[in-house]
């Protein structure tokens, strides 16, 4: 299924599964920014919306309901990013000092309240993603790969899921000699391994002879 298609069906259940005013907020809210963030950048990277919830509401410092444009809780839940895009528009432009100071003290009191707050530049959403991409998978890759401890991999094929969630380039063995100080001989059964699970892609040498390099596959099903 693709992002088009899996997106429709991720919001629908969202909307239904709300009523009142955090259904309004839903419909209303959730729009071209928030799609343009998960098809260019989350989609890429995790390949589904699992654990994600768009426009999600908190009570802020004053009590009042406060919308995060998204909020990712994966597992049991102890982590929570929030995520909120950023745009340099005419209402940024004019924003005077006392709503600045509200939305400077919301991303703090977000922290009080046990979420990891990112801020998304619209700008580069736009113009460059491929930066927001390699930005998020160095946050995130941490706590991808503990989500992975209870999912049948070994400690060598962790640490390879981590540096191939911090790199934007296929992996050579001799990568994971230096920057995991382990041998080539475990290096190459870790990348074999998680080739046959499905998290690496082969790639042959221009003759098609031997394996130089392995593709990372970005799809999260044990996330």
């Amino acid at each position: 299924m693709g992002f088009v298609e899996e997106h429709t069906k991720w919001l629908k259940w969202h909307i239904k599964s709300r009523n009142g005013e955090r259904k309004g907020r839903l419909e209303r809210g959730h729009g071209h920014v928030e799609i343009m963030f998960l098809e260019r950048v989350w989609w890429p990277v995790f390949g589904n919306l699992d654990d994600l919830h768009p426009e999600y509401e908190v009570a802020d410092w004053r009590g009042r309901p406060y919308f995060i444009d998204l909020v990712w809780m994966p597992g049991d839940g102890r982590c929570k990013f929030a995520f909120e895009i950023k745009g340099f528009g005419p209402h940024v432009q004019q924003t005077d000092r006392i709503r600045y100071r509200q939305e400077l003290n919301q991303e703090t009191y977000l922290q009080v309240l046990g979420f990891k707050v990112v801020a998304i530049p619209y700008d580069d959403l736009a113009e460059q993603p491929e930066l927001t991409i390699s930005l998020l998978k160095m946050l995130l890759s941490p706590y991808l790969s503990s989500n992975a401890l209870n999912n049948g991999y070994s400690r060598p094929e962790r640490d390879v899921l981590m540096l191939a969630l911090r790199s934007n380039k296929p992996l050579r063995p001799v990568d994971l000699v230096q920057e995991l100080t382990i041998n080539r001989r475990t290096a190459v059964q870790a990348l074999k391994s998680l080739t046959t699970k499905g998290r690496f892609r082969a790639l042959q040498s221009a003759n098609g002879v031997r394996v130089r390099r392995y593709e990372y596959v970005h799809a999260f099903s044990d996330t």
